[in-house]
């Protein structure tokens, strides 16, 4: 069985407001990088509470969100209803498990540091998109172990730009480019926060 790393703070999980802002403006950064159309299919990787997709959500069709944690994915199912598209919920570690669809696109927040074999995963998201599909990608840059101060299963410190573009280029992707999308500030100090987007 695996842990819910966010059982104990789900509920709490929106009531962050430096969190919420976070993702408010990655979300604006991939609407201003990706043209989105209501014949969309896209996948949230980590969808969490849904804060991010909420946002993607009027201009898409329909959004797969994949999220591990049984406890976020009961506080998304819980607001379905009042998201703009349809909205279909897996309950599944991508890590380990397949899926058959392929999607227009896949967007993330604050998930890949998460991820144990980011390579990997990178190859499995350029598999699972249609050819043209892209990614938007967001997480930290690297930093010093501060910016968590509980685990989470945490594998990865943030990411360098350099190298987690050129993981994205060897998976086969194309017009690979990272760019600021926010900053995180918490008591123990501003964590830049990178947009990397692709296409398949």
């Amino acid at each position: 069985m695996t842990k819910d790393f966010f059982e104990h703070k789900a509920s709490s999980y929106e009531q962050n407001k430096s969190r919420v802002d976070n993702v408010d403006n990655i979300a604006n950064s991939i609407l201003s990088a990706v043209e989105f159309d209501k014949t969309m299919h896209i996948m949230d990787f980590g969808s969490g509470t849904g804060l991010l997709l909420e946002k993607i959500a009027p201009y898409v069709g329909k959004i797969t969100a994949v999220d591990i944690s049984k406890s976020m994915n009961k506080q998304l199912d819980e607001k379905r209803k009042a998201i703009g598209c349809e909205v279909e919920i897996m309950e599944i570690d991508l890590e380990k498990s397949d899926i058959a669809q392929k999607y227009d696109g896949i967007i993330s927040s604050m998930t890949m540091h998460h991820i144990k074999d980011t390579k990997s995963m990178f190859i499995k998201f350029y598999s699972l998109l249609r050819s043209g599909g892209f990614i938007a990608i967001s997480d930290l840059d690297i930093e010093d172990g501060r910016f968590h101060t509980e685990d989470t299963g945490v594998f990865h410190c943030g990411f360098d730009r350099e190298k987690i573009s050129k993981i994205v280029e060897d998976a086969g992707f194309r017009n690979v480019e990272a760019s600021t999308a926010s900053t995180v500030h918490k008591p123990q100090g501003k964590f830049p926060v990178f947009l990397l987007t692709a296409v398949r």
